[in-house]
Formats: C-alpha cells, sequence, structure tokens
C-alpha cells in the first residue's frame, strides 16, 4: 500500500508510478490509436462521409451506453473497495485483539511466569504471519471453485494453520486454568479475543474466495471493449482525426477503472494498492512483544 499526500495535486498529475494504469495499458493504448486512426481515414478519405452522414446518429446510441456503462462501472468500483475496506478493517481487528488480549495476559500471569509470557509473546504474532502466508495461497482462493483443482497442493501442510494456531493458543489458555493461574472470570473475560482469531480469518477468506459474480464481470468487459471498440465511427464524423486522441483517453479512463476494480477486489495480494499484512503482522509482533 502507498503512503501519500492527497493535496499534492503536482505530484498525481505529472509522476508516473507503479500503481499506474498508464504502464499496463500503454501498448492497448497505441493499438487503439492506430485503430481509430485506421477507421477515421476510410471514412474521412475512402468513403468521404461528411457531417450529414447518417453515422452521426451514433452519437444519440453513444450517449445513452455511456450512461448506462458509468452506472455499471460505479456500481463495480463500489462493490471492489466495499471489499478493500472490510479487508482492513478485519486487519485492524486483528490488531486490537492481538494487542488486547497481550494485556489482559500480562495482567493475569504472574511477572515471574516466564515461560508462559514467552509462548503467548511469539504465538499471537505467529497467528498474523501465518494468516497472510494462507490468504495467499492460490488454492484458497480457488476453495469454492466448481471445477476441481488437484495441480493445486499446500506444500506447508495439508491442514488449516491459522486454525491449528488458534487452537494452540486456546489449549494453552485452557491449561492455565487447569492448573490454576487463571480465574473462571479471567478464562471468560479472554473468550472473546480467543474466539476472535477465526471469526477474522473465515471473514478473510470470504473475501478471498468469493469474488464478484463471474457473468458480471465478463459482462461489464463486454460491454467496455464493444463501446470502445464502435466509438470510432461516430467520433471521426464530428471530429475528424481528432478523434485519435479523444478514443485514446476514454478507452484509457474506461479501463483503468476496470483494472483498478480488479487489483483492490482482492486486498490481500502483493498489489502496490492492496493491503500491507506484512507490515500489520511485523507491527502486531512489536506491540504484543511490548506488553508481555
Amino acid at each position: 500500500m502507498i503512503a501519500y499526500n492527497p493535496k499534492d495535486w503536482f505530484t498525481f498529475i505529472f509522476k508516473l508510478h507503479k500503481a499506474d494504469t498508464f504502464r499496463a495499458l500503454f501498448v492497448m493504448l497505441i493499438t487503439m490509436g492506430i485503430y481509430t486512426g485506421v477507421i477515421a481515414y476510410l471514412e474521412i478519405e475512402f468513403f468521404k462521409l461528411g457531417a450529414d452522414s447518417n453515422v452521426k446518429n451514433l452519437n444519440l446510441l453513444h450517449n445513452l451506453l455511456g450512461f448506462v456503462l458509468s452506472l455499471l462501472l460505479v456500481f463495480r468500483t463500489n462493490t471492489a473497495y466495499d471489499r478493500w475496506w472490510e479487508g482492513r478493517k478485519q486487519w485492524g481487528n486483528l490488531v486490537n485483539n492481538s494487542r488486547n488480549l497481550a494485556i489482559k495476559l500480562d495482567t493475569v500471569l504472574e511477572p515471574g511466569n516466564t515461560a508462559d509470557r514467552l509462548f503467548f509473546k511469539n504465538i499471537i504474532p505467529a497467528f498474523a504471519f501465518v494468516l497472510r502466508k494462507h490468504l495467499l495461497k492460490e488454492s484458497v482462493r480457488l476453495e469454492l471453485d466448481e471445477i476441481d483443482h488437484p495441480e493445486l497442493i499446500d506444500f506447508d501442510n495439508n491442514k488449516h494453520i491459522p486454525n491449528q494456531i488458534a487452537t494452540t493458543i486456546i489449549k494453552r489458555v485452557n491449561k492455565l486454568y487447569a492448573e490454576k493461574k487463571i480465574t473462571d472470570s479471567q478464562l471468560i473475560n479472554l473468550n472473546l479475543e480467543l474466539s476472535s482469531f477465526t471469526d477474522i480469518c473465515g471473514a478473510c477468506e470470504r473475501i478471498k474466495n468469493t469474488p464478484i459474480p463471474f457473468s458480471y464481470s465478463l459482462f461489464v468487459k463486454k460491454f467496455i471493449f464493444f463501446y470502445i471498440m464502435t466509438l470510432p465511427f461516430s467520433f471521426v464524423i464530428q471530429l475528424s482525426y481528432l478523434a485519435i486522441p479523444v478514443v485514446i483517453f476514454v478507452f484509457y479512463v474506461l479501463a483503468s477503472l476496470e483494472m483498478i476494480a480488479e487489483e483492490i477486489e482482492d486486498p490481500f495480494g502483493v498489489d502496490v494498492n492492496d493491503l500491507p499484512t506484512q507490515k500489520i503482522s511485523e507491527n502486531i509482533k512489536k506491540h504484543v512483544g511490548e506488553i508481555l
């Protein structure tokens, strides 16, 4: 994730960075420019179509389709951002619950109990690091796919690693209770944070393996494609060869919105706009270490 100053307009406008869609779309922009240039040459030089041509009626159709397309892209972008923000909230909850669990354990454990303190100091941050690796796996993304994927292998372990970490934490707390190191009320007080780990993991898995419905995503891409491919036919009549930069710009805007939505709808990847889960995990380790 990129930290930036939202008030720095000059940097935003004139600086290219890794997250800029212009780099990824550069070849397609050149292709659209050539395509529009060919259409312009044929309409102007070969067919000699003028402003009174019936082709100009396509402007009305494009205006209507442009309005519909804008609504689809707004919904698409908002849905993708909701997934990104939901992922951020879940990892924020993981940070808070890890700190709260460490604080409560620091309160109930005796100062001389170095063995238990060291155990929780290591195991609580371990859940965050393991969850991050778990969400990066391709097998998690395809977990609910209707097609079997026997080629995918979990090289670390065939079992659910975050569940094992959460189970280990709960077992250690129950051991403390059995040894009378914590009371009934203290055990109940710890239960909220203990159960939250699997809740957070499940919520992140829901975001990861339930993408935007395939039919909807496919329809938006097809809509953008056919809208852009027919745009030069009407723009050339009105703008002549100036239609080339106009079509390129329209294509850049529409395709960029779709690319941004594709990137942020899976917030647990390694793209520049994805959540900084590695940094969050390191912060959890640092803060839990300070407490315990």
